[in-house]
């Protein structure tokens, strides 16, 4: 199901919701929490905001999520605080007779909309065409289902930012070169990890219909497709010069979804777990300017006052659309959980599914 066609199955949040107190809906969740018990789980993504987070059963990424999500089997509805694609994933995997909500419709992902399924076909008609059966297909997680069964159908896998490194090593041994879906970035920053030279990538605009490249075709390794995170494009190689420049004792850490300019004038970079843990092991006294999702940083300062920890980005916002899920959408959802309703339910279908785990299996079997 396209996003628009979830949006159009869903009403809309009732006005009586936009009138209760915080107070009130704390309590009313926390009551259908507890009414529920084991028939419901409820996972929230790490950017979620801390009026969400507050009642997660679970916080991580997204795959992570998705595959608690699918070993909880008593769960009869999982209500998943994240986006689009996320919850999507938690579809794939669950159990037919389990039912996944997204609370909000609107919450999706500026860079998962970056490749539609019309836009990867047409690309790979056009790639094929220039470089025969040369090309393997990767597919961050960070995509729609449809993309990821785009990339099972054609012998591709899933990759998230943890293992991106090891995936496209993999890749390289099935084929002489790898199509990177959807995020430039973090495609350029791991096949660069590798050894791949810049001169060795070209870039499909999707928008064009283009190949983006100005040597040899022959010399292609890496086809990165031109889609970004709308967040953490927004850290710029300015931001770590002023941060350098105030405090040259403030350690930079970074997502590979930042441009590789970015990460190459960083100290360390790597995903939403590692920026974690590493802040989590860092000596006391330390100091960190981090560049990821706002909400993240803000509960990363919270809990180490021990440590100095600022946002890269002094004027970085959270990401917007992950921010449209609040409480009120979230007891919205609850209610009608609780009723028996499936209001905002998230289905792929079975074809889709079906090719979309294959892509996660080839990336599960090499972890």
């Amino acid at each position: 199901m396209s996003i628009l066609d979830a949006l159009k199955r869903s009403n809309g949040l009732p006005d009586r919701y936009k009138e209760l107190s915080d107070q009130e809906m704390v309590a009313k969740i926390t009551a259908i929490k507890a009414e529920m018990g084991d028939r419901l789980y409820l996972p929230a993504h790490h950017y979620q905001k801390d009026e969400v987070v507050q009642f997660a059963d679970d916080t991580g990424d997204s795959l992570q999520l998705a595959q608690l999500a699918a070993r909880n089997k008593k769960a009869e509805a999982i209500v998943f605080c994240g986006v689009h694609f996320m919850a999507e994933t938690a579809d794939i995997l669950t159990e037919e007779d389990q039912t996944v909500i997204l609370p909000d419709m609107r919450a999706g992902c500026s860079m998962a909309d970056m490749a539609n399924i019309h836009q990867t076909e047409r690309a790979w008609s056009h790639l094929v065409n220039l470089f025969g059966d040369t090309i393997l297909p990767l597919t961050y997680v960070n995509s729609t289902a449809a993309i990821k069964g785009f990339v099972g159908k054609n012998g591709g896998a899933t990759v998230t930012s943890s293992n991106a490194v090891a995936m496209v090593e993999w890749g390289f041994t099935q084929k002489e070169r790898i199509l990177f879906l959807p995020d430039q970035h973090l495609g350029q920053n791991t096949a660069y990890d590798l050894g791949v030279p810049l001169e060795a990538m070209a870039v499909w605009d999707p928008i064009t219909d283009t190949l983006e490249y100005e040597g040899e075709y022959d010399a292609v390794e890496v086809i990165l497709w031109k889609g970004h995170c709308s967040v953490h494009e927004k850290f710029t190689v300015q931001n770590i010069a002023q941060i350098r420049e105030n405090d040259p004792d403030m350690n930079v850490i970074v997502h590979p979804e930042c441009s590789f300019d970015v990460v190459e004038r960083s100290d360390f970079s790597g995903s939403t777990k590692m920026i974690i843990e590493t802040i989590e092991e860092a000596e006391a006294g330390t100091k960190w300017a981090i560049g990821t999702e706002m909400n993240l940083v803000n509960r990363i300062i919270q809990q180490h006052p021990d440590k100095k920890i600022v946002s890269l980005n002094p004027n970085m916002c959270p990401c917007l659309t992950m921010n449209r899920i609040d409480m009120p959408h979230l007891l919205w959802a609850l209610e009608e959980v609780q009723s028996g309703k499936k209001t905002n339910q998230i289905i792929v279908d079975q074809e889709t599914s079906f090719y979309a785990i294959k892509a996660l299996n080839r990336m599960l079997d090499r972890a």
